[in-house]
């Protein structure tokens, strides 16, 4: 269904996403932080969950626009191009600051799973994202539309419950790491701007 090169930029877009700290790494640094590395773990799985969620959603309302019209779903990958652009420069321009870990209460191992599930399902974001990223990597002719969403989000949510459980297992070795590497918290925005601004240009050249 996917070839090699196509895995490969799909992984290295979402490796790209989760360099920058968003509400799903803090969140889960906070959870290992205050209730230890269970609850900062069960967090990043709940955040996960909700991933999955949205890959659900998306999958089904994508899908469906590709059925119904196939100018409706290249509009719908324009969009998505000009989305990875606008994040593509915003992260280039962007100066880096040290993000501020959010507050939130103490919490047991299967509460924290709980509120982190619901936390990422209302996260407006991450929906756009998956809207804007996953149309990317479909192509009709590769077979089942639905079934291309479904891996890829999969993929999607597998990386994020990998990259989660790393932190929360290590969180106090990689802060330790982050304050002696400098160089990660100036060139991260940019690297990962790169990214998509490549992506969103490779798509748009595909399609002329």
């Amino acid at each position: 269904m996917f070839d090699i090169p196509t895995l490969g930029t799909f992984a290295a877009v979402v490796l790209g996403l989760f360099l920058i700290p968003g509400p799903a790494v803090l969140l889960t640094v906070t959870r290992a932080l205050q209730s230890g590395h269970k609850a900062g773990i069960m967090a990043g799985l709940g955040i996960a969950t909700g991933d999955l969620i949205h890959t659900l959603f998306a999958a089904a309302g994508l899908s469906a626009i590709l059925m119904t019209s196939a100018l409706a779903f290249n509009f719908v990958k324009f969009a998505g191009v000009a989305y990875l652009l606008y994040l593509g420069i915003r992260a280039i321009m962007e100066k880096p600051a040290d993000p501020e870990l959010p507050k939130v209460a103490l919490a047991a191992p299967l509460k924290s799973y709980g509120l982190a599930i619901i936390a990422e399902i209302l996260n407006p974001k991450t929906a756009l994202f998956f809207l804007a990223l996953l149309p990317q990597f479909v192509h009709p002719e590769r077979g089942e539309a639905i079934a291309q969403f479904l891996m890829l989000g999969l993929i999607f949510v597998i990386l994020s419950a990998m990259y989660t459980t790393i932190i929360a297992l290590s969180i106090r070795t990689l802060g330790r790491m982050v304050k002696r590497a400098t160089w990660i918290s100036r060139w991260s925005g940019k690297i990962v701007g790169a990214i998509y601004i490549g992506l969103g240009l490779k798509v748009a050249l595909q399609q002329r």
